[in-house]
C-alpha cells in the first residue's frame, strides 16, 4: 500500500471526522463519499472491521504505511507500560509530527515535505527522514537557509500552545521536545485500544 496522496475530505468523511484538520467538505456533507453515502444501509459492522478502521485511522491520521505502523507497534509493545498509550507517543515523537506540531508546516503531509528536502534540523545535524523518533531534549530547528521560506514564516510556532510537551523558541525558530505526552494530552480520537485487540488476534 503507497502512502495516500489523494482528497483528504475523502478520507475525512468516511471516518466521519475531521482528521486531516478543519474540513467544509465534511461540515457540509457529513456523510460517507459516494453516490449512495447517504442512503445506504449499513449492515451491522463485525468487530474486526471496527478494529481494523480504527487502525486505518490512525495510519491516516499520521500518515504511515502499513509496514510501518507495524514495527511501530513492535516497539510500543516491547516498552514498559500500556501498549496502546506508547504507540500514540511513538507516533507523537515521530520527527514530522512535531514540525507540524510546532506549527513550522500547516500539516503531516507538509511537515514531511519540509523534513524529507532537508530544512529540518536535530540537534544542529541535518535529518531528512521524517519517521524519526524523537527522544526527551532534542532540539528541532529549521536550517538557516531556510528559515525565510513563506511556509515557514506563515505558520512558525503558531500551533504550539496546546501541546505541552513542546516548547517553542520564536527567536531561534526551534522546538524542544521536553517529553513523551501523557494520554490525555493527545488531541487525537483515535481508540487504541481497538488497535492493540486487532494485533493481538
Amino acid at each position: 500500500m503507497a502512502r495516500y496522496t489523494g482528497p483528504t475530505s475523502k478520507i475525512a468523511r468516511k471516518f466521519k471526522e475531521p482528521i486531516y484538520g478543519p474540513d467544509r467538505a465534511l461540515e457540509k456533507k457529513p456523510y460517507a463519499p459516494g453516490m449512495h453515502g447517504q442512503t445506504r444501509k449499513r449492515s451491522k459492522i463485525s468487530e474486526y472491521a471496527v478494529q481494523l478502521a480504527e487502525k486505518q485511522k490512525a495510519k491516516y491520521t499520521y500518515g504511515l504505511l502499513e509496514r510501518q505502523f507495524s514495527n511501530l507497534f513492535d516497539k510500543a509493545a516491547k516498552r514498559k507500560g500500556i501498549t496502546g498509550e506508547n504507540l500514540l507517543r511513538l507516533l507523537e515523537a515521530r520527527l514530522d509530527n512535531t514540525v507540524f506540531r510546532l506549527g513550522i508546516a500547516p500539516s503531516r503531509r507538509a511537515a514531511r515535505q519540509l523534513v524529507g528536502h532537508k530544512h529540518i534540523t536535530v540537534n544542529g545535524s541535518l535529518v531528512n527522514i521524517p519517521s524519526y523518533t524523537l527522544h526527551p531534549g532534542d532540539v528541532v530547528g529549521v536550517r538557516e537557509k531556510s528559515k525565510s521560506l513563506e511556509v515557514i514564516t506563515e505558520h512558525a510556532g503558531r500551533r504550539q500552545k496546546g501541546f505541552p510537551w513542546l516548547e517553542w523558541n520564536a527567536a531561534e525558530k526551534t522546538g524542544t521536545f521536553m517529553n513523551y505526552p501523557d494520554r490525555d494530552q493527545i488531541p487525537e480520537n483515535i481508540k487504541e485500544q481497538l488497535i492493540v485487540e486487532l494485533y493481538s488476534k
